[in-house]
């Protein structure tokens, strides 16, 4: 049992006034989950602010950011905080303040190791608990297989003692179908220049794509935020296409909740992006213990209910499949290290279609779409996860991507 003892020692007997007023938050037309609230820096907010003042009486912590990829970079700083719910149509006020601490609460922070991809903790006095992993190692032509792609391993939202997610492998033989890794982007037939073919998905020929550059990263008590910038690779090592991503992890109550969003440019004529729903667009892998337990212990949960066991829907080119196109979410429910967990993916609209899906009984699940890259017209992508130990309602989902989808809106007023 963790000692109650640093949530005591954590505030101090008086907490700053905020000079700023109060920001109002409405809710949409569905009730709301784990709701990130992003609104321009208001004026008159204190300095180290690190706290909202709810109208319900309650308080959670706050955090200055920069813009996200999918902000407006007209305003340079935002205030970020997360409310647990919001009903529909409902308003809450939040007013900004300052709060000292004898010890520093729960935060994000990043830890880089020589050698090792980058990782994103929660720190506290209680130690270090990993909660997303960057899998940045440089590509090595001698260790291939290992290094062709960059992705995002998950671990486990209850003590990080577990990886979610299948991470790389040395060889092709390494366990089931090795090459789906973590969340992860790609195409598996991509076509460009003088019929050439590149598959970045599976890394054959010599093709790649690599992590080049961080491009910001940013760590407090409501989020930790990196981006990237990533290059993809023909057969013949030229760049044809760059990226960059992003991926944001959110304090919240109950689970890890993470943001994923990504921009791809060439300076081509034309990339076409294809490819099959296995093997193309943004997909989640679980670790590969579950594929050794998949067909008894795996279910899909969607819009439409609970699937059986072993269950699966895929898109087929030769039917239409309406029930395996352009769902809004899917969510998958696993066991791994002994413990039932579930992960909620959530699509947004803004995300070109048609969003052909798939789903495996071995954990891995997410859509594609067919696309034509070109200078003037860059792909951009925004997705939500969600992971949580335990099962999940449609009703949970439902809420979860209400908050993703139709943020509420929020809005400084006067102060008194």
């Amino acid at each position: 049992m963790k000692s109650p003892l640093p949530a005591l020692l954590l505030f101090l007997a008086s907490a700053a006034v905020a000079d700023a007023g109060p920001v109002a938050v409405t809710g949409g037309k569905a009730d709301q989950a784990n709701v990130v609230v992003r609104t321009p820096l208001p004026p008159g907010t204190p300095a180290g602010v690190n706290t909202v003042a709810l109208s319900g009486g309650a308080t959670v912590p706050a955090q200055v950011a920069g813009p996200a990829q999918t902000d407006d970079p007209a305003a340079k700083q935002y205030l970020v905080f997360v409310l647990p719910k919001l009903k529909a149509g409902e308003t809450v006020t939040a007013t900004p303040g300052v709060v000292n601490y004898f010890v520093q609460p729960p935060h994000f922070e990043f830890v880089e190791k020589a050698g090792a991809p980058t990782e994103l903790a929660v720190a506290s006095v209680s130690g270090k608990r990993p909660v997303l992993q960057y899998f940045n190692l440089p590509r090595d032509p001698k260790d291939h297989y290992y290094t062709f792609k960059p992705f995002h391993n998950v671990y486990d939202p209850t003590d990080g003692k577990l990886m979610l997610t299948n991470t790389s492998s040395k060889k092709k033989e390494d366990g089931q179908f090795p090459h789906h890794r973590g969340l992860f982007f790609g195409f598996n037939r991509i076509t460009y220049g003088d019929n050439q073919t590149a598959d970045v998905w599976h890394g054959t020929n010599d093709v790649f794509s690599q992590h080049d550059t961080m491009v910001s990263k940013e760590a407090g008590e409501v989020l930790g935020r990196h981006r990237s910038a990533i290059s993809w690779h023909g057969k013949d090592g030229k760049t044809f296409a760059t990226e960059e991503r992003e991926v944001t992890a959110y304090a919240a109550a109950g689970g890890t909740l993470l943001d994923w969003s990504t921009v791809l440019s060439t300076k081509l004529d034309r990339v076409r992006l294809d490819g099959d729903p296995q093997h193309a667009g943004f997909h989640f892998r679980a670790n590969m213990e579950v594929s050794k337990n998949g067909k008894e212990n795996t279910y899909y949960l969607r819009p439409d209910g609970k699937g059986k066991p072993g269950e699966t829907r895929n898109w087929d080119a030769k039917g239409k499949s309406p029930a395996a196109v352009n769902l809004p979410w899917n969510a998958v429910s696993f066991v791994a290290g002994g413990k039932r967990w579930t992960v909620l993916r959530v699509n947004h609209p803004d995300n070109p279609g048609e969003k052909r899906g798939s789903e495996r009984d071995y954990g891995r699940f997410g859509d594609y779409f067919e696309y034509d890259l070109a200078a003037d017209k860059p792909l951009k992508l925004k997705y939500r996860v969600w992971a949580q130990e335990g099962e999940m309602t449609v009703e949970q989902c439902n809420a979860i991507a209400a908050a993703f989808v139709s943020p509420p809106a929020a809005k400084a007023v006067a102060g008194k």
